[in-house]
Order: C-alpha cells, then structure tokens, then sequence
C-alpha cells in the first residue's frame, strides 16, 4: 500500500459516497487509475465494505452502556458458545474479548435505562459462561466513528 492508496482510504472514510470522478480528483489520479485502485482495495480487504453511518438517537437508541463480563471459565466450548450466543444480541453494537480481567467488554444501545436493565437482567446475565456483568454507563462521546488514521506506520530501524 502506497501514498495514494492510503489517501484513497482517507478519502473514502470521510465521504464513501464519493463518485470515482470526485475521488479520482481528490488523490490527484485521472479516473481509470483510480478505479483500478479501488477495485484492489476492495479485493484486498483493505476496504471491507460500504456503509451509512445512522445517528442512534435518530432511532430513539439514545442510552448506552459499556458492560465488562467475566465468564466462570474460559474452555473453548464456553468462548466460542458466549461470542455466538452474544453476537445474535441486536443491541451489542461491538463485542471485544480482552486479555486480562474482564475477560469481554460489550458496547450496548438501549432506548432507556429500564430497557437496559431488562437487557441485562434477561439476555446478558443469561449468556453462556458468565459469572458477572459490570456496566458503566456512557455520559458523553468525545471521539466516536473517527476514520482510522492512514499514514504509514513508523519503520524499525
């Protein structure tokens, strides 16, 4: 991945609806160029899809919770029984195992505090290998849906 394909990404993070014409113009590339770049990106993973990015209070999903589960034992079976069982849960937006204590932190959007704690006490508690559930409870975003950042990583010397 070179210069321009890491502008192509800055670009495309900031407004994925971009048409090729106005991308193209944007990374300094003529059209056909750029396409083609594009099209490796995609092919590649680099890009791994396109999306809109939808306001949750927009859907009435205005309280969310950062939950930290510790699981009562961490054999396979119990993992991978957990991740499946909580990746059908609608409300967890992001699931991520730790290393450490806890041993997963789950990002949850509920319209309430009376919808979360009836999330919790019916579906979280309930999920395969848990022990415990600590929630904190997000007051305000600072930073959210920022673009990954796409310059090139510091060479070892």
């Amino acid at each position: 991945m070179d210069a321009v394909d890491r502008k192509i990404l800055a670009e495309l993070q900031v407004d994925g609806r971009l048409t090729i014409t106005d991308l193209a113009a944007r990374v300094g590339l003529s059209v056909s160029p750029c396409h083609r770049r594009l099209r490796e990106l995609e092919r590649s993973g680099a890009i791994r899809g396109y999306r809109a990015v939808v306001d949750a209070g927009a859907l009435g999903l205005t309280f969310q919770a950062l939950v930290f589960v510790t699981m009562r034992q961490e054999d396979r079976d119990t993992l991978l029984g957990f991740e499946d069982a909580v990746a059908r849960v609608p409300e967890v937006v992001q699931a991520q195992r730790l290393f450490g204590d806890p041993d997963y932190l789950l990002r949850v959007v509920t319209a309430d505090l009376t919808a979360y704690q009836e999330l919790e006490d019916a579906v979280l508690s309930a999920l395969p290998g848990v022990q415990r559930l600590n929630s904190t409870l997000v007051m305000k975003h600072v930073v959210d849906e920022r673009p990954l950042p796409t310059r090139a990583a510091p060479r070892a010397r």
